[in-house]
């Protein structure tokens, strides 16, 4: 990409109702995983492009940006410590630079929007100072084709870049929006109240037994030498792994997102020598329809357990569903209140239980709507890596329309790029066996390719 020259989006909107306070449970759970990422918070930060439809102006782009900016306070709002804890900053006027840049020879606009975006992303926010976006306009033959953009989580999460995707199509097509009826002030006051103070005391009392009796570690086995870098991401692109998660589901009457669920948590108790899986899945919490069109983060980590004693892995996918929903129940609670329970739970049992194991499904519907109709050979990468971040296996399953996207954070002291990748594709060979038979969980491991447990051979550790 070659950098052509900036503009500037100069925005003015109507003074926030309260333009200081303090943070929602969602940004209170970010705030704090920024800070313990240190030198890796950029991982936290999203990438997102808007397509540009139809035959634009540089200015139709840029004042489809000023609408948003006006609209949303949280893309107009920093981030500070303060005395009581951190607060927000909302301001009403500013300004937004944005690059303007053209593709590589033979590459599409969307492509380059996709690499500019994932660019933007690998810098962190300075969130006391910076807006929390970044922006670049690509452009094609002089007209703009796709806007490049990465967000930070304090300000939005995947459920809230799916409204601005929304709001962006109605804006470009010259629609009036109605003025957003909810913002992170909004939310905050909400999250005072009784009816949800109650919510997060029955959230930790759900926590709470778990948190007792959990293992401390997520995996029996000792750390070895770690590789260089300590944590990579390895994905798996499977259209044969979203053709049978698709049928699967339709099958037994279940969402995707619960046969994905149900097969990742195989795989990681079968890798750490298991047979209960404990992992956190990240929530978009959005129950409450006041939320459903607030574009801030307002998702919090859910508590999941599931037993691979179920007889087959229908009746393990039926399980997880279940329990996913008692974990989204769950799953809304004050962050500050959460940590001080977990505090007080490590102490009586010497440390606090480990619980870096994730799940997160960032697809908006739960579909792969543009799946092919031939399936061609499956492959593996490392996506990405770290120096640090704080997980030990983070499966993730990603927004591509046309393929299954299954990606592992993997922290090679534990699980080495080798096992994370055998773990993903112990996951593909899992459900497509699953479409085929029946597969019954004892034995599972073997009839899968599921690593040993432990991971590596001691050998290789």
């Amino acid at each position: 990409m070659t950098g052509l020259e900036q503009a500037v989006v100069v925005f003015a909107a109507a003074p926030p109702r309260v333009p200081e306070g303090p943070l929602t449970w969602g940004q209170r759970l970010m705030w704090r995983a920024t800070h313990l990422m240190g030198g890796s918070r950029a991982f936290l930060n999203c990438p997102w492009v808007l397509p540009v439809y139809g035959r634009r102006e540089p200015a139709d782009v840029l004042g489809g940006l000023r609408a948003l900016l006006e609209r949303h306070e949280s893309l107009r709002t920093t981030f500070v410590a303060g005395p009581e804890g951190p607060v927000q900053r909302v301001a009403a006027t500013g300004e937004l630079p944005v690059a303007l840049t053209v593709p590589e020879p033979g590459e599409s606009a969307l492509r380059a929007a996709a690499r500019v975006a994932a660019d933007l992303g690998r810098v962190p926010f300075d969130h006391g100072r910076d807006l929390p976006l970044r922006c670049s306009l690509v452009l094609k033959d002089g007209r703009p084709k796709a806007v490049a953009l990465a967000f930070s989580h304090l300000a939005v999460d995947y459920q809230a870049l799916s409204l601005l995707a929304a709001e962006w199509k109605a804006l470009l097509r010259g629609e009036e929006l109605p003025p957003p009826s909810w913002q992170p002030a909004d939310q905050v006051e909400l999250e005072r109240s009784p009816v949800f103070l109650a919510r997060s005391a029955r959230s930790l009392a759900y926590w709470r037994p778990v948190l007792e009796e959990v293992p401390l570690e997520v995996f029996d086995h000792a750390p070895g030498e770690p590789e260089d870098p300590r944590f990579i991401e390895v994905e798996l692109e499977s259209v044969a792994l979203a053709a049978a998660a698709t049928a699967l589901a339709a099958r037994w009457t279940l969402s995707t997102t619960s046969v994905l669920l149900a097969a990742c948590a195989a795989v990681l108790a079968t890798a750490s020598g298991r047979e209960r899986a404990v992992m956190q899945l990240v929530h978009g919490n959005r129950r409450d329809p006041r939320t459903r069109g607030l574009v801030a983060t307002v998702g919090q980590d859910a508590l999941f357990v599931l037993d691979l004693a179920e007889q087959d892995f229908a009746a393990l996918c039926r399980a997880a569903h279940r329990n996913a929903l008692t974990a989204y129940r769950n799953a809304c609670y004050d962050p500050y209140a959460m940590q001080a329970m977990r505090e007080e739970v490590g102490r009586r049992r010497g440390r606090e239980p480990d619980l870096d194991a994730f799940f997160n499904d960032r697809r908006g519907t739960g579909e792969w709507p543009s799946l092919p109709a031939a399936a061609p050979p499956s492959r593996t990468s490392v996506r990405d890596a770290w120096p640090g971040v704080r997980f030990k296996a983070f499966f993730t399953v990603g927004t591509a329309p046309d393929t299954g996207q299954l990606s592992l954070i993997a922290d090679t002291a534990y699980l080495g790029r080798e096992t994370a990748r055998a773990m993903l594709l112990a996951v593909e060979s899992l459900l497509v066996r699953a479409v085929r038979e029946d597969v019954p969980m004892a034995g599972a491991a073997r009839l899968c390719g599921m690593p040993r447990p432990g991971g590596l051979p001691a050998a290789s550790r």
